[in-house]
């Protein structure tokens, strides 16, 4: 098996060498019968990223569509062509644990399943209200079976991505979007809280309706 890990960065130079550290340590972990290949999609970028995942070793692909949808395909789809059989998405504000794609691994050879969508955990709280952080916490379930849906943490394989047609050129929610395309295919879906990743807690969103989108949502409901 070749697992292709697909990451969009959109001016990322404060968070993208953790990223691809922490995917690299990931990367260490997979037994020898297993290989990854990394890639950074970078999207419009006009800050140091480039160099940044040039430094880690990490080959890359650029472009300038500023919609994710067509970013995170544009990579899986070259991911695909380089020989990949599963895919796995995370972003570069977002840092892996080492058990990541192992526990995809076990997965995969417990259920066969077509699609993981995994959990995420937030970085810091520490500039966000309590309020937001307590809303976050009743909203959130990470359980096994929970239903959110996160492209810093979803994985699939090629043969069905491919089959679905893959994402959408989406500006946002094209996680949701793909999800939906599987669902309605009837493929295979794990909802698991095993595989799971740390992401930012910035406001400051790429996307407007993406994660920091939400988060900012709720930290504005807090301060009225």
């Amino acid at each position: 098996m070749k697992i292709g890990i697909v990451i969009p960065a959109h001016n990322e130079a404060l968070t993208t060498s953790d990223c691809l550290a922490s995917v690299q340590t990931a990367m260490k972990q997979l037994p020898s019968t297993i290989t990854a290949y990394p890639l950074v999609v970078l999207d419009s970028c006009t800050d140091d990223t480039e160099s940044l995942v040039k430094a880690a070793g990490v080959d890359s692909l650029s472009c300038n569509y500023r919609h994710v949808g067509q970013v995170r395909d544009l990579g899986i789809r070259h991911a695909i062509d380089k020989g990949a059989t599963w895919l796995a998405c995370t972003d570069a504000d977002s840092v892996v644990p080492p058990d990541w794609l192992v526990e995809q691994i076990k997965h995969i050879t417990e259920q066969t399943p077509d699609m993981i969508c995994g959990v995420v955990s937030v970085d810091s709280w520490a500039h966000l209200t309590p309020q937001t952080k307590q809303a976050y916490i009743a909203h959130y379930q990470d359980k096994m079976g929970h239903r959110h849906i996160h492209g810093a943490n979803l994985s699939f394989s090629a043969k069905a991505y491919l089959a679905v047609g893959g994402f959408t050129k989406l500006p946002c929610h094209e996680d949701v979007d793909l999800v939906k395309k599987f669902e309605e295919q009837n493929y295979d879906i794990i909802w698991s809280n095993r595989v799971r990743v740390t992401t930012s807690s910035r406001l400051d969103a790429r996307v407007t309706e993406g994660f920091a989108g939400f988060l900012a949502n709720l930290e504005k409901g807090n301060l009225e």
